[in-house]
């Protein structure tokens, strides 16, 4: 092993010393003061819309896994440069320690209502990178000397040092994790007991599920999760409190014991993402408690002009949905409950937003805190200045979800079935073309209301041979689904959704 790879890897055994340890700190500081989770919380916050609309379409629902893996490759091949430069100026491979932990400390505290605190983990990471950095160069100099017994002893040394600094780097990330994880507020969710709703839950209608379709439920684990928090905001019911204020005749903080005692209801809801593509699975429903939002900003008493409520979340996040739609009578929600448990922890826990008929980013506020009353014309929430509409109503759309593209079938009578959805205004048509034949008529499943999805099911008798499907909808109102092609940015992806297979 050559001297300039003994040096990269002592680098990069610096970096991952520093990483464990900072993850230790972070326990006491707050995870999102991390280096490696600061550091990703600013990419989140400054990436491009088409880099994000990128990341969400290659990696779906784990693009913060990905993130964070690609921000350690980053880091490692950045220690890999500063370990070798140690070989020819250790001063320089100092410097460039500083400017690793200067980049941390900068985000760190650039995060929402971080303190001083925040930088410790960066700061301690740049030192113990330091004090690893100048014990382990030595080591891989002399292990690179030939013909002595002493050369011998140390690359044993540079092979215990390096298992060390991993053993270390081990230790330290997953047991940091680890007691992060341990002061999450599981145990309080657990101790959540639901209140009862003013009536029963609603009961799935027969013959909602079309065949071949996806769940008319989806359950809490598969239900799509898009936002900005690489670690979702711990926050305990005992302390938290919703402020509504701004633009108001009266202010009000509502606390958890007060929220359980206003009246709740059930209802199924589908959300769905703005980032969604056309036939993506970035959409889910499912049944929602929660407490009249219309309720709430009655008794607050917007004042006229008040035409945008931005709802902000415990980590900055905010949205801005227009007043008027939240106070028109559709079943725009604080909620608690995600059927029939409370609100899973990446989901908004202990209470959210949930709005028919627009997207998340407009709507889905989770681990809310505050509702200020403004004016479109004087604030733009989290996503308008990235490139984003400022009112994001969700546009008629259909997927076919069964035959799959690539799908090979007998000839015969096959099932195409998939969703469609237009929520608040329903579904009333959903029409299947095969290849550039006539458009024929599917059938529409029962659904809950027009503010859920509906399945739909459509019985073809395929011939052999290649073909096309392709799938429209059409709304209560009678828009039809666009045949235009357009990305998710800035309002939503538009299109039909297509599929090829093959039959014989």
């Amino acid at each position: 092993m050559k001297l300039p790879l003994r040096a990269a890897l002592a680098g990069v055994a610096a970096a991952a010393v520093a990483l464990g340890l900072a993850e230790i700190v972070a326990v006491f500081t707050g995870p999102d003061s991390s280096p490696l989770y600061a550091v990703g919380g600013v990419v989140v916050d400054n990436v491009p819309p088409p880099v994000k609309d990128f990341g969400i379409a290659v990696f779906g629902t784990h693009d913060k896994t990905a993130l964070i893996i690609g921000t350690g490759v980053l880091l490692a091949l950045y220690a890999a440069l500063v370990g070798f430069a140690a070989l020819r100026s250790r001063l320089m491979a100092y410097l460039g320690i500083g400017i690793f932990a200067a980049i941390g400390v900068t985000a760190a505290l650039t995060r929402h209502d971080a303190g001083l605190a925040a930088a410790l983990p960066s700061l301690v990471a740049g030192v113990a990178a330091g004090l690893a950095l100048h014990i382990l160069v030595p080591i891989a100099r002399r292990s690179a000397e030939t013909g002595s017994e002493a050369n011998f002893d140390a690359r044993r040394r540079f092979l215990v040092g390096l298992g060390s600094a991993a053993g270390v780097a081990l230790a330290g990330g997953f047991g940091g994790r680890f007691l992060t994880n341990s002061r999450a507020v599981t145990a309080a969710r657990d101790a959540v007991v639901l209140p009862q709703p003013s009536g029963p839950a609603p009961v799935v209608p027969p013959g909602a599920q079309a065949p071949g379709a996806t769940a008319y439920v989806t359950p809490n684990r598969e239900f799509y999760r898009i936002d900005t928090a690489l670690y979702p905001p711990q926050i305990d019911p005992a302390t938290w409190q919703l402020r509504i204020h701004g633009m108001v005749r009266n202010p009000i903080t509502l606390t958890w014991a007060q929220l359980l005692e206003r009246p709740m209801v059930q209802r199924y809801v589908t959300l769905a993402c703005v980032s969604n593509e056309v036939g993506g699975d970035l959409i889910g429903n499912a049944l929602w408690l929660g407490t009249s939002l219309k309720d709430l900003l009655d008794e607050a008493d917007p004042l006229p002009g008040a035409d945008q409520a931005v709802a902000r979340s415990r980590d900055g996040w905010t949205c801005g949905s227009p007043t008027e739609l939240l106070r028109d009578g559709r079943d725009a929600l604080l909620a608690i409950g995600m059927n029939g448990q409370p609100l899973p922890v990446e989901h908004g826990f202990p209470a959210r937003l949930v709005v028919p008929g627009l997207y998340g980013y407009v709507s889905a506020c989770k681990w809310i805190t505050e509702i200020e009353l403004t004016r479109f014309a004087d604030f733009d929430a989290y996503w308008v200045p990235r490139g984003w509409s400022a009112q994001g109503p969700i546009k008629t759309e259909s997927r076919i979800d069964t035959p799959r593209e690539g799908a090979s079938r007998p000839a015969g009578e096959i099932v195409v079935a998939g969703v469609a959805w237009a929520q608040h205004r329903g579904i009333s048509r959903v029409e299947v073309q095969v290849d550039d034949q006539p458009w024929a008529a599917a059938t529409l499943a029962p659904a809950m209301s027009d503010d859920t999805w509906v399945q739909w099911s459509y019985q073809w008798a395929g011939t052999a041979g290649d073909h096309r499907l392709r799938v429209r909808a059409t709304d209560k109102t009678g828009q039809v689904q666009t045949e235009q092609e357009a990305p998710p940015a800035p309002d939503g992806a538009t299109g039909w959704h297509t599929v090829s297979l093959s039959v014989g």
